[in-house]
């Protein structure tokens, strides 16, 4: 069952989340071969202040070997 987490700074309307969600189970359908009710997509607001210290270092340069697309930033 594949579960997608997007985190992003704050901004976007639900109506833009809702159809970033569907596009992605719509590729992870399509891609894995699993069916609709297998999928699920979470979006998480995280503040651009925060986003080094919650997201860019715990989840990207700490997890190296899930981050199969790396950002074009640096990760101080």
């Amino acid at each position: 069952m594949p579960h997608i987490v997007v985190k992003m700074f704050p901004g976007r309307t639900p109506a833009q989340k809702s159809e970033l969600a569907e596009a992605l189970a719509k590729t992870m359908m399509a891609t894995l071969g699993v069916p609709e009710s297998a999928c699920s997509v979470a979006v998480e607001d995280v503040e651009k202040a925060d986003w080094m210290d919650t997201v860019a270092k715990p989840e990207i340069a700490g997890k190296p070997a899930a981050v199969f697309k790396k950002p074009g930033y640096e990760i101080a």
